[in-house]
């Protein structure tokens, strides 16, 4: 019997098993409830299933029952439903108890995994799931039937524990394989062979079809071919132009990674057509869902609108419930193994092609004291886990072998000036190069010549940083400061530097910045001699939510970050823009990095590939490639890299002054009072008199 007919033959066993959930009565009527509720949702993936393979799915269905359908998937995490849903670990505690109500939360948010493997096919991820349902109800009514008692916490614990070892080889072999192979990609035969006019298409993905996605692809479908030529031109070229800079045979690829909203296929059709003549084919991966996937906040692959942000909140530490010192060797040995049977398919693979979206709602976290988290033990093992895997994945597809490239654009969720902000937007990621890179060369020729430089805050911003620079031995030939145009980060507009971590202290403060959609509230870092010695922000009532919030969000849990990066934004036009429409508090990162100065904590610009020369366009090698920490790459490997880098920025209205001050104590002011006054930026200063 072949693999396919033994999963339909379990897959069938746990249906039959599962549909006589709901009339059973072992005795405890809430467990009954819940768990009829768990196999009810079963049965609506399993009605769905059906619908796939045997009424056509959306070829042979109206919007309007399309709509009803995703909405049946996705109504009870929706935050008017979500207070009465097992998926919030607040009321699963209120109704199962505290001995298991976490527990069967994170079951059931497990369970809805099963809806982008239904919408895939994979049978066996179905199977898995369905047959983990029927494991632990097993053990509760034969717990209760037997002895009168509910298991303990610990006995689901030990089930969902050897759920997430017993399979995690299949999960790596499956999330690797579709990250490196381009046959039979799911989401490219959606983007290539539906008809984009009809929005029927955007149900086939069987991700949440929010009204701002619909919008969008509306919209989209109305946009004149050229725009779309211009948006998604401007995107590939990006990512061509990167390996071209970094002298990166691409005609040696095979494949580029595609991540993007769905509602943006009009560009990534363009895009796939572009990089197929660049002899490149797609990876597309769903956003993970599986706790065997390891979800985090930042959506990658493709993904739809997000239901509710607090439901991914309350559920980004679920792996606390099996993460040990064997989970996490099972996991990486598996990783490597799944590298192993794809090694030839990571060799081909160029990098990501990112498509950012930005201008959601506003999202404030509430911590919840049943949701899951991370011990102390637990936070160092993941640390542990996610620099072991890069490396494990570097060896295979090497730093210095692969690029990227990012670009943003707004959706309809950032209300009425959406329609003027995407056209702004255009404009800002296809501004002339030239003119920037010019401007930049003259503030890097100034900064080539600094001992340190100086930043301090203005109108209530108390930045107050020296920040410690390179020092060149060959003038005529190196260069500190990379001067950054429209490659793999567009739009244009920075140049940027690893600074010094030795004498590079103080108080870096923004009074408002989102990062990763997450928003900080008058959020400040000390640094001393640039690794981060104490923050705090205003985000919560007690000052143990706001360290805790920091360190999941920016330090990532580790104990310090370095300061990885020090740059200069020279985007004015894009920081008008946003002025004149209110959205400088919705902006990516991608975009507010370019409007200010900017520090990133983590891992420099260069990581695991700072033995590659880089060249700036007046033909200096870029020297400032290292720090401190990233040099114990040399003899302590595992202390020189954080597998992080998050950018802030200080925007032009928050800076009293950035100055390049020498070794004999000359100060060269670049920026004042949040304007240019370094001769030869005056063209900078003009957006700001538009």
């Amino acid at each position: 019997m072949c693999m396919t007919d033994i999963y339909d033959e379990r897959y069938q066993l746990a249906l039959d098993r599962i549909r006589e959930i709901p009339k059973e009565h072992f005795g405890v009527p809430v467990l009954e409830t819940y768990f009829t509720a768990m196999a009810e949702f079963v049965l609506l993936i399993d009605e769905n299933r059906r619908f796939l393979q045997e009424g056509g799915g959306a070829a042979n269905a109206t919007l309007d029952q399309l709509k009803d359908r995703n909405l049946a998937l996705y109504r009870d995490i929706l935050p008017e439903h979500y207070g009465s849903s097992y998926a919030d670990p607040a009321y699963a505690v209120s109704q199962l108890g505290e001995e298991l109500g976490t527990e069967l939360s994170f079951l059931y948010v497990e369970l809805r995994s099963m809806i982008g493997f239904c919408y895939e096919g994979k049978l066996a991820e179905l199977v898995i799931r369905m047959e983990l349902l029927m494991e632990i109800y097993t053990a509760v009514v034969y717990e209760w039937e037997e002895n009168r008692r509910i298991p303990g916490r610990e006995d689901i614990r030990k089930i969902l524990y050897w759920f997430a070892s017993d399979y995690a080889d299949v999960a790596a072999e499956r999330r690797i394989g579709e990250q490196l192979c381009p046959e039979d990609c799911f989401g490219a035969h959606i983007i290539c062979d539906s008809d984009l006019t009809d929005l029927r298409y955007l149900y086939a993905y069987g991700e949440y079809v929010s009204d701002s996605v619909l919008e969008m692809a509306e919209f989209m479908s109305g946009l004149p071919q050229e725009t779309i030529a211009a948006m998604a031109d401007t995107y590939t070229e990006g990512y061509r132009i990167g390996f071209q800079v970094c002298n990166i045979d691409l005609s040696q690829k095979e494949t580029v990674a595609l991540h993007y909203q769905i509602g943006f296929e009009r560009m990534m059709r363009r895009a796939i057509e572009n990089f197929a003549r660049m002899g490149l084919k797609p990876v597309i991966v769903r956003n993970d869902a599986s706790v065997l996937d390891h979800p985090g906040l930042t959506p990658k692959g493709f993904y739809g609108g997000q239901p509710n942000r607090q439901y991914q909140y309350d559920h980004k530490d679920d792996r606390a419930l099996f993460l040990d010192k064997n989970y996490v060797n099972r996991r990486l040995e598996v990783n490597r193994t799944a590298y192993e049977t794809f090694k030839e398919q990571a060799r081909g693979y160029a990098g990501p092609a990112v498509v950012e979206t930005f201008g959601e709602s506003s999202f404030d976290p509430v911590t919840k004291k049943e949701a899951l988290k991370l011990s102390e033990e637990q936070n160092r093992l993941w640390v542990e886990y996610r620099a072991r895997a890069g490396e494990i994945q570097r060896e295979y597809i090497p730093e210095e072998e692969r690029s990227f490239t990012i670009i943003a654009f707004p959706v309809p969720e950032i209300g009425p000036v959406f329609r003027e902000l995407f056209q702004e937007t255009i404009r800002i990621n296809t501004l002339d190069y030239m003119v920037y890179r010019k401007v930049q060369q003259n503030i890097i020729d100034v900064l080539d010549t600094a001992d340190y430089c100086e930043i301090r805050g203005g109108n209530g911003n108390r930045t107050d940083l020296r920040v410690n620079l390179y020092k060149l031995r060959d003038p005529d030939k190196e260069t500190i400061f990379e001067n950054c145009v429209a490659d793999v980060n567009i739009p244009v507009g920075e140049v940027f530097t690893s600074p010094v971590l030795k004498g590079t202290n103080g108080v870096l403060h923004v009074s408002r910045v989102y990062l990763r959609g997450l928003e900080f509230r008058n959020l400040a870092i000390t640094f001393e001699d640039g690794m981060i010695r104490d923050y705090t922000c205003d985000n919560f009532a007690s000052e143990e939510e706001n360290r805790a919030f920091i360190s999941e969000n920016i330090l990532f849990r580790h104990p310090t970050l370095p300061m990885g990066e020090f740059a200069i934004g020279t985007n004015t036009t894009a920081y008008v823009a946003a002025r004149r429409l209110g959205v400088e508090d919705k902006l990516p990162i991608l975009i507010a990095e370019k409007m200010g100065p900017h520090f990133a904590v983590g891992d420099t610009c260069y990581s695991h590939a700072e033995e590659i020369p880089v060249h700036n366009p007046d033909g200096k090698e870029i020297v400032a490639r290292d720090n401190e920490r990233s040099l114990l790459r040399k003899k302590k490997s595992q202390e020189a890299y954080f597998d992080c880098h998050t950018d802030i920025t200080i925007p032009y209205d928050e800076l009293e002054e950035l100055a390049a001050v020498r070794t004999d104590g000359t100060r060269i002011p670049v920026i004042q009072k949040g304007r240019f006054v370094l001769p030869g930026c005056e063209v900078l200063n003009e957006a700001f008199e538009c």
